[in-house]
């Protein structure tokens, strides 16, 4: 390795896993006091999946993350890294990422977890983007998974329709010189605003009780209206500062990849970038918020349907608990 070389992050392969259970707007019509109408016109979704009892985080993340290897003729022996970024990890420690380096057969790599909820697949960019760029590693595998199923007060109308689990995965490589790859990743965090969405629940601040169980402290309580103003401020914010810092315009992106949260909030953030529905991929309708895994799923998916061609310029951008939000321009 040449200390002079410059480096950069290059996509070598993607991937993504979905739970075969669907849980549509109709199913929940059962159970619920709401209607597949009322959350089509308010989130567009249609359904979610659902992990079966058998699935955990780490097993969407195997899966998803094999599918990137495979497209990227890589063996998991060659890969240094595993970063899967969750939210809802298979247990509380040792952390999900060396369940998935085992299960992939990935034994030179060392794995960890990283905790940035919804934002978590762009913060896990980021941080490949830093060992490739110093020429520390070769290959890097990041991915995004999630089982929200688990989190999730199937008896409040205001969150349970939201989200579904699944995973996706990026494997990234150390390139040489000017080209293809990624271009930047700007990330940001806000903690006067962690009441926004939040899992309540104490772990080490309080010990586990049965009291807070029983209350429901351990499921996702969010405020929807105040996350909805701040998400579009802040992606819209983000996406044109990764523009403006590689001297680009939104001219210039062949495709928007936004976090799929809310089909309202893609809509919001998109016009304020004066982006027109052709260049903006959406499968929220199918998956519902998969957190994490919402990027790098919808990225596999555009690369699949032919959205993302060499030579094409992809934006990512995201918001999420924390509160935390981020962008990330690549270059195919």
């Amino acid at each position: 390795m040449n200390k002079h070389t410059q480096y950069r992050a290059e996509v070598a392969g993607t991937g993504m896993y979905v739970p075969v259970k669907i849980l549509s707007n109709s199913d929940l019509e059962k159970t619920l006091d709401t209607s597949d109408e009322w959350i089509r016109t308010r989130t567009g979704i249609c359904e979610r999946r659902i992990a079966a009892d058998d699935e955990s985080s780490s097993t969407l993340a195997t899966r998803a993350g094999s599918q990137a290897l495979d497209s990227a003729g890589v063996a998991p022996e060659e890969v240094d890294l595993i970063i899967v970024c969750t939210s809802t990890p298979d247990i509380l420690f040792p952390a999900t990422a060396c369940f998935v380096q085992k299960d992939m057969g990935a034994v030179n790599a060392a794995a960890y977890d990283i905790s940035a909820v919804c934002s978590g697949f762009v913060f896990g960019l980021s941080v490949a983007e830093q060992y490739l760029k110093s020429g520390r590693y070769r290959h890097v595998l990041v991915i995004g998974s999630e089982t929200n199923s688990r989190i999730v007060d199937w008896t409040d109308r205001s969150t349970c329709i939201l989200f579904g689990d699944g995973a996706g995965a990026m494997l990234l490589k150390r390139g040489e010189g000017d080209g293809a790859g990624l271009l930047s990743t700007h990330i940001y965090s806000d903690g006067e605003k962690s009441g926004l969405i939040t899992v309540p629940g104490g772990i080490g601040r309080t010990g586990i009780s049965h009291e807070a169980i029983d209350a429901g402290e351990y499921f996702i309580k969010m405020s929807g209206s105040a996350t909805f103003k701040v998400a579009v401020k802040r992606m819209a914010e983000v996406s044109r500062e990764a523009l403006e810092f590689n001297g680009l315009t939104h001219d210039d992106v062949d495709l928007v990849v936004p976090h799929q949260a809310n089909r309202r909030i893609i809509d919001a953030v998109t016009q304020n970038l004066g982006m027109p529905p052709e260049k903006v991929f959406m499968n929220i309708e199918k998956y519902g918020n998969t957190s994490a895994a919402s990027i790098p799923i919808a990225v596999h998916e555009a690369r699949i349907e032919g959205r993302i061609a060499p030579g094409d310029l992809t934006l990512l951008s995201v918001v999420g608990a924390g509160l935390t939000w981020g962008a990330a321009l690549i270059r195919w």
